[in-house]
């Protein structure tokens, strides 16, 4: 469990396009083994510390010719933004996808003392 210190939290969210390679021939509908999407983004505001974010699809348009799989993530986050991560893998072909994304954590306080 993260416990916050502070009164001032924070939220903000998104969704986002990650790609769509269909009409464009890209290697996540044409190609096959391990491969990956990723897409930066920048919070509205800098968080106090690196928030807690949470991910999950909002579209998914798989091709029915093969297993679906994907595996979804965020990462390196900071208190700036965090890089929404896409990968599947074997034959599973990926025409595109949206990921909506969910940040909540600390926020600076006119309070907090900057030492240098």
């Amino acid at each position: 469990m993260r416990k916050m210190e502070g009164s001032r939290v924070g939220v903000d969210q998104g969704n986002t396009e990650i790609f769509s390679e269909f009409a464009t021939g890209g290697d996540m509908w044409t190609g096959s083994g391990t491969r990956e999407r990723r897409k930066t983004i920048r919070f509205a505001e800098p968080f106090r510390t690196p928030p807690v974010v949470q991910v999950s699809l909002s579209l998914w348009d798989m091709d029915q010719g093969a297993n679906l799989r994907a595996d979804i993530s965020a990462d390196k986050v900071t208190e700036n933004g965090f890089d929404l991560v896409f990968r599947t893998w074997s034959d599973t072909r990926v025409a595109r996808v949206r990921m909506s994304w969910l940040a909540i954590g600390e926020l600076p306080n006119e309070d907090d003392w900057q030492l240098f």
